[in-house]
């Protein structure tokens, strides 16, 4: 197949990931271009390396520290940048002879003009629904132009009253690119990692941790300054460790050796990859019940509390210390295979295509089958 993949533009695609929607761009384009599919990857220009990268966005403005991109007397600001980017690719990406698009950029320009293309199109709802991306949504779903799929049941139930026929494929991790630590590597601290954001809880996971009488070590960038100022900082102690972001190897040795990871979203999150990574580690996860956690999550690998309550996460992060670590990473190896993943999306973009075909030749016979 002759795919191109559109990312979205916030970040660009590159390692160390921002977050998770990065990571599972990067690994999708790269896995599908290794199982000899032909995939450009249209994102920012820094994105990359090791994929063929088609770039939509200058990264000239993008702060690599800060992870925010600047504002010019030219361009006011990142919205009209990514509304302008999309609207240019989306007009002449007919002329490049794809066979499928394979849309994950959150964004609602290429689902409003979907129904202008010949090249028949996928989109991955990454998120819940969201005004503009609803919006979009609701207008297409009038010319079904293209098909949807989401990353789980969760999420695909949120959407059902827009998008009533939404595929499920969950994402999923390549446990040989973590390394596992099995019982006695740990060290006494638990670890929380991702994007320091509102979404992600991390000031309720400190405060659970000081409750557990564990110590605790954070890995990820500062995606809102605000709120790590006001409701973060505060909370660092001795105890309390922050790292920055980590490359690969510093981050799975970080995950592997601690006795728990805990997830503490404060919003229905559709997925969330740190899951997947920390149990492919062997490390069992404490985490809010929520979103599609307890698709995710049972009692093999982790425990889980109920959503924003403090104390309850706490006795989540006493007990999910003792489970035992080769199950959980026994349960990733079995239940969140990136290969499977892979091969549903390759089926599922193959279907599109197929599907188009179908389409074209249903058309053309009612055009020109002439009776006799």
């Amino acid at each position: 197949m002759k795919i191109g993949l559109i990312a979205h533009l916030k970040h660009p695609i590159k390692a160390p990931f921002a977050g998770g929607l990065e990571a599972f761009t990067f690994q999708i384009c790269k896995l599908l271009r290794e199982r000899g599919h032909d995939v450009t990857l249209f994102a920012s220009s820094s994105s990359g390396p090791g994929i063929d990268l088609h770039p939509i966005l200058s990264d000239e403005r993008y702060d690599e520290k800060t992870r925010e991109r600047k504002n010019t007397a030219d361009m006011s600001s990142e919205y009209i940048a990514e509304h302008h980017a999309y609207y240019q690719l989306m007009n002449q990406i007919d002329s490049l002879n794809l066979d499928v698009i394979f849309n994950n950029s959150l964004h609602y320009v290429p689902i409003t003009m979907a129904n202008l293309l010949k090249t028949p199109m996928v989109t991955v709802l990454h998120t819940p629904p969201f005004y503009e991306l609803e919006l979009a949504a609701k207008a297409e779903r009038k010319h079904k132009s293209l098909r949807y799929v989401t990353v789980s049941k969760s999420n695909a139930a949120r959407w059902n009253k827009i998008v009533t026929e939404c595929e499920v494929i969950m994402n999923g991790v390549d446990c040989n690119a973590w390394d596992f630590y099995d019982e006695g590597q740990q060290e006494n601290y638990a670890v929380w990692f991702g994007r320091v954001h509102p979404d992600k809880g991390l000031h309720l996971a400190i405060a659970a941790a000081k409750l557990a009488g564990i110590p605790l070590k954070i890995a990820g960038g500062i995606a809102d300054r605000k709120y790590f100022n006001t409701k973060v900082e505060p909370l660092l102690d001795e105890n309390t460790q922050m790292l920055g972001l980590l490359d690969h190897h510093s981050l799975n040795n970080l995950i592997g050796k601690a006795r728990v990871s805990i997830i503490s979203p404060t919003w229905e999150e559709p997925f969330g990859l740190v899951v997947a990574e920390s149990l492919a580690c062997g490390t069992p996860v404490a985490g809010f019940s929520i979103g599609a956690l307890p698709e995710i999550v049972n009692s093999q690998c982790g425990s889980l509390a109920s959503p924003a309550d403090v104390e309850s996460l706490a006795s989540a992060i006493k007990s999910a210390q003792v489970l035992n670590r080769k199950t959980v990473r026994a349960y990733a190896e079995n239940h969140m295979s990136i290969a499977h993943m892979v091969t549903c999306y390759e089926q599922f973009l193959q279907s599109q295509i197929d599907t188009d075909i179908t389409q074209l030749i249903l058309q053309s016979d009612a055009t020109y089958d002439i009776p006799s």
